[in-house]
């Protein structure tokens, strides 16, 4: 690479190593990408001019710890932060094994520290009548939709990213117990499918107003577009409302859930490590860190002597 060449243009270089060597999500790639730029504009107002490749080998810790100062002055938490942090890591990290220019002036900062969370599940009540399709009625064909959605958010365990990349012909149908979902880093996992499932993905497919071509979105909005992941945000915002559910009751909390009570029900950690598709275990564990508070609440609510 040209020393004078733009840091936008050594930006595109590593998005696309990103996207098709790494595999990298779309939100990922998104992301990753507003935290490059806006550590180029930052460099672009400390230099008086734009910033281009030859600058990168001269920054020092200080540099950095400025950049983020400024960030955390505009109110930026710090698990956003901890990830444009790994994103700078990783951009110098890909210059220094091409052989561009090599700098680990940024490995000497310090990661934020990001707060200690623990995954807030549905209760197993909740999540059912969560997902629980309309009794006794017939429900049109959006309210399948959804209710296919949120089933397979909780009964599979999928990210809502996932459910809504699945094209049509990876559909679940009544003849399909099994998917194979493309996760984060473009690791494959098996699915099993609940039976539950298939019947309200079948029921939505037939119930669908539009052409559900087989290399297409499964999942249509109201106008024969894919669907969005607000409109399923926007869904479980009305079930809160309507069942009285907590404000932590997201699609994604139906993700926990999922794991949450397959933990309760005595599912070894490392099949639930599966089902999720999580690259390290580590990341699954915390789901024990839920349960024990689940069964501590439980000892101190029966023991005689609590």
């Amino acid at each position: 690479m040209d020393d004078d060449q733009s840091l936008g243009q050594t930006l595109e270089a590593w998005l696309d190593h990103l996207r098709h060597e790494r595999a990298c999500s779309p939100n990922t790639l998104e992301a990753y990408a507003r935290d490059i730029q806006q550590f180029a504009d930052f460099l672009k107002a400390d230099l008086g001019r734009e910033a281009v490749l030859a600058d990168l080998s001269t920054l020092d810790t200080r540099v950095f710890r400025r950049f983020m100062a400024a960030r955390r002055r505009r109110g930026i938490q710090s698990r956003s932060l901890s990830r444009t942090m790994s994103a700078l890591r990783a951009f110098f990290g890909w210059l220094e094994k091409r052989d561009v220019l090599k700098n680990r002036s940024v490995l000497q900062v310090q990661m934020p520290k990001v707060p200690h969370g623990v995954p807030k599940p549905l209760t197993i009540e909740k999540a059912q009548a969560a997902v629980a399709p309309s009794m006794n009625q017939k429900i049109d064909w959006v309210a399948a939709r959804d209710t296919a959605v949120l089933l397979l958010l909780y009964g599979c365990g999928l990210r809502i990213s996932e459910a809504l990349g699945l094209k049509r012909r990876d559909a679940p149908l009544k003849d399909r117990d099994s998917l194979i979902i493309k996760g984060k880093g473009g690791r494959q996992r098996l699915v099993p499918v609940l039976a539950i499932v298939q019947d309200a993905v079948t029921e939505y497919v037939e119930l669908c107003p539009y052409p559900l071509d087989m290399d297409e979105p499964l999942f249509l909005g109201v106008k024969g577009g894919p669907l969005s992941p607000r409109i399923i945000q926007l869904a479980m915002q009305r079930l809160r409302e309507r069942l009285g559910l907590p404000e932590t009751a997201t699609p994604h909390a139906l993700r926990h859930s999922f794991a949450t009570h397959l933990l309760s029900a005595g599912a070894d950690l490392r099949q639930i490590q599966e089902l999720l598709g999580h690259a390290s275990l580590s990341t699954t564990q915390i789901y024990t860190e839920v349960d024990r508070e689940r069964l501590l609440a439980v000892y101190n609510a029966a023991h005689p002597r609590a």
